[in-house]
């Protein structure tokens, strides 16, 4: 059997099985839409309510009562923040570093099964077109071993064999489409976190600049 027999015998198996693992996919990308949903419901907290307090305390040198401040904000941007102060002592280059590391550990954190999302939305319309091409491939087999049957033997086939590029296209959007909110989430909290970074190491260069 030459490899063209093999993969027409593997191509009469039908398409069925590539629509279940379609349907498999969807409902994973479901499960971490739901995840990330709620890890990003209420991340972003408004950094202008405590952005002043933080100031302060720096311009009164007071870093302990800027990390006390912190502590009861939820969301990134005070997690990177109270991380960063913890380093304060040993001057504003190592409170950089600090900020540095613990904005990598939450763009981790935040950007966790994202690829899963985004590879599905790519890759799920090919999955479903691959399963219309095996379909179409049985249909004319099908057509081959009883000719009477005409075209109607064949459209019937096809019709069935469009339903996996369909189902590939419904899977690939909602994909996609969080994918993107995601993303764009992402950069807005990491955003705000950086804006608070920079407000430290300018409270934290003044406060040295004074202190010489």
């Amino acid at each position: 059997m030459n490899i063209i027999d093999r993969f027409l015998a593997f191509s009469l198996l039908g398409a069925e099985w590539v629509m279940w693992i379609l349907v498999v996919l969807s409902l994973v990308s479901i499960a971490i839409m739901i995840e990330r949903g709620i890890c990003f419901f209420g991340q972003r907290p408004d950094i202008s309510s405590f952005l002043g307090d933080i100031r302060a305390a720096l311009a009164k040198r007071d870093i302990d009562g800027a990390i006390k401040r912190l502590q009861g904000v939820k969301g990134p941007a005070a997690t990177i923040a109270q991380t960063a102060l913890a380093e304060a002592e040993f001057g504003p280059d190592a409170v950089d570093e600090a900020a540095a590391g613990a904005m990598v550990r939450e763009r981790m954190r935040l950007e966790r099964n994202l690829a899963f999302l985004g590879t599905l939305g790519n890759n799920a319309p090919f999955i479903g077109l691959f399963g219309t091409v095996i379909g179409i491939i049985q249909a004319f087999h099908d057509l081959s071993l009883n000719t009477q049957g005409g075209a109607s033997t064949v459209m019937a086939g096809i019709s069935e064999a469009l339903v996996a590029t369909a189902i590939g296209l419904l899977v690939a959007l909602p994909a996609v489409a969080a994918f993107n909110i995601f993303q764009r989430r992402t950069k807005t909290i990491l955003g705000d976190a950086d804006a608070v970074i920079h407000v430290l190491l300018a409270g934290l260069k003044g406060e040295t600049k004074t202190a010489e």
